[in-house]
């Protein structure tokens, strides 16, 4: 019992020693980088550019996704009733769709209110007035819930729309969003790779960084080594300053994306505005800024890991 109450304070001692010891070294890393603001500035842009470039890409890409949810109200399916329904049938079948999950909006345009219409946008308004009976069915119109993630969810539901034994054609024309939300994949695809290209690059950046401080900090990590210094001591300063280097440069980005948003935020109005519209850009939300910085907390660490454990070895005091 009274070797564990003696054991206790020394390891106690022990693990304020160590984290004390990594404060420090937090706070010394910092106060190194501030006394080369140049070279510090130069180091985070480069980075900040890597980072916000694949962020700016993920943002255009989400507001994309957001505008052409918009448009799906526009996916419309035509059901062309067979001539023999009547319009009481055909109020029916609308009923009967309307509690179909996989709908959002069910109307009808009876064959009067049809003609009516091709009247008014055919051109042949005279002529058709000539007719002895009308020859357009009652016509169901639905807009379906589409998922930008599974469009082909609404051939389905047109399939199963024709197999109703009061439709004679149902018609879509989904070509358009099939292509746009492929369009959009190969773009959310595009941005991992160019996101993970620019992360490598961003390790090589702070690791060649480390590099030639480690070189411009041969000597005092010699005379480090002969005093009796564990490696783990000598790697913690570098490996706090690539993860400053990294820190910066995720502030950076983040700050790189906001001014560029505020500069396009103008243009995009007057765009919109142009087609009777409104829309606003969305940019970082907290978590993603939260996100970013981590990431690039990451890539720096990472990256001065990789240059401690390649170059530190090499030193030995002569």
């Amino acid at each position: 019992m009274s070797r564990r109450t003696r054991r206790g304070p020394k390891q106690n001692s022990r693990i304020v020693s160590y984290l004390t010891h990594h404060l420090q070294m937090f706070i010394a890393s910092l106060g190194y980088l501030s006394r080369q603001p140049f070279s510090t500035l130069m180091t985070s842009a480069v980075i900040a550019i890597a980072l916000a470039l694949p962020a700016g890409l993920y943002i255009a890409l989400d507001n994309a996704s957001q505008l052409s949810a918009g448009w799906d109200g526009t996916t419309q399916i035509s059901l062309f009733l067979k001539d023999n329904v009547s319009i009481e049938q055909a109020e029916k079948l609308a009923e009967k769709l309307r509690l179909d999950i996989e709908i959002e909006k069910v109307s009808i345009i009876d064959r009067d209110q049809g003609l009516k219409q091709v009247q008014q946008v055919s051109g042949f308004g005279d002529a058709i007035k000539f007719l002895d009976e009308n020859p357009l069915p009652h016509v169901i119109t639905v807009q379906p819930i589409v998922d930008q993630h599974r469009p082909d969810q609404v051939i389905h539901l047109v399939d199963a729309l024709q197999e109703e034994a009061l439709v004679e054609l149902a018609q879509l024309d989904m070509q358009w969003v099939k292509r746009l939300y492929t369009l959009l994949e190969v773009a959310q695809r595009g941005v991992w790779i160019i996101g993970s290209l620019l992360g490598l690059a961003v390790l090589l950046i702070v690791g060649n960084t480390i590099r030639l401080d480690i070189q411009n900090r041969r000597e005092a990590i010699e005379v480090s080594k002969l005093i009796g210094a564990s490696d783990a001591f000598i790697r913690r300063p570098f490996l706090y300053t690539g993860m400053w280097y990294g820190i910066s440069g995720g502030l950076l980005a983040w700050l790189l994306i906001a001014v560029s948003l505020g500069i396009m935020e103008d243009p995009v109005q007057k765009l919109a505005a142009l087609y009777y519209s409104s829309y606003e850009l969305s940019g970082l939300s907290s978590s993603n800024i939260a996100i970013l910085i981590v990431i690039s907390c990451i890539l720096g660490l990472g990256g001065s890991w990789m240059a401690v454990g390649r170059h530190l070895n090499d030193i030995e005091p002569s």
